[in-house]
């Protein structure tokens, strides 16, 4: 247990045991080495290397502008769209190099799914939200597999019991957790194999946020997940691994766990106990 100098303790207990079929020794699932970014003459990212496990939650902490949002843009090239950006390293997902010129930035996206800080649904109905994905990407062949898929995606967010009787509802009119589980929920209509978390709680209300982190520790089981938070509670919680980002570079990784019981570098430990960030 990790004591803040100004919060309550932080509790290191993980959920529950990390699914029997992944195996330490595993190949990751994303391997990122010499990791560089830019933006024009500023860079952002120095030297990252991190593997990403499969069948887990990985969370990336640090203070604010070190990096941890850079870095999971790299992972489903959004750093693509931004003017002036350049990506140098190497991310290899499955054996595959996800910045090769010949990969299709869209395809990857929809094996790399993102949820961002603030629920971002689109303004059509809550049926059409989680349909948006699947059908634009030619995943289904009839309405009846389409609305298989929108279903199946709503009881993974555990949001169908609160919405199957208002489908064709604004997804804008669900609450904030509501909109939050939708966004995910439209997330994993594509059956993503990454899914990418940029803050996804930190605009919600604690109960919105405690559901938030049980859907997390569901889906794990079926999907690498990265997540960036502040909350050093929150990555006890939801995490299996976690990385330390501070001024760009990673500074420590390891097990959540070890991490937060015995750094192994001094700013992580001044990080975690609050001391600065």
């Amino acid at each position: 247990m990790v004591t803040s100098m100004d919060s309550a303790p932080i509790d290191i207990r993980p959920s529950v045991t990390a699914p029997a079929r992944r195996s330490e020794a595993a190949e990751p699932k994303v391997r990122v080495s010499d990791l560089n970014v830019f933006y024009g003459p500023k860079q952002a990212l120095f030297d990252v290397s991190l593997d990403i496990a499969d069948n887990a939650v990985t969370a990336l902490i640090g203070p604010s502008g070190c990096g941890k949002s850079t870095f999971l843009r790299c992972l489903n090239r959004m750093n693509d769209t931004i003017q002036g950006a350049r990506v140098e390293g190497d991310i290899v997902m499955d054996g595959e190099h996800i910045n090769d010129p010949k990969l299709d930035p869209v395809a990857l996206r929809a094996r790399v799914g993102m949820v961002f800080q603030r629920p971002n649904p689109f303004p059509k109905s809550i049926f059409e939200n989680v349909a948006y994905g699947p059908r634009i990407h030619g995943l289904t062949r009839s309405k009846e597999e389409l609305r298989e898929v929108v279903e199946r995606a709503l009881r993974r967010a555990g949001l169908w019991a609160e919405v199957s009787d208002r489908l064709e509802q604004p997804g804008t009119s669900l609450s904030g957790g509501q909109q939050q589980r939708l966004v995910i929920a439209r997330a994993i209509a594509v059956d993503p194999e990454v899914i990418l978390m940029d803050e996804p709680c930190s605009a919600l209300d604690p109960i919105a946020t405690a559901r938030i982190e049980e859907l997390i520790d569901e889906l794990r089981e079926q999907y690498c997940i990265v997540i960036v938070t502040h909350s050093m509670a929150q990555a006890a919680r939801v995490s299996q691994h976690t990385a330390f980002f501070h001024l760009g570079r990673i500074v420590e990784t390891g097990p959540t766990d070890e991490l937060f019981t015995n750094p192994r570098d001094p700013r992580t430990l001044d990080y975690i106990t609050g001391r600065f960030g």
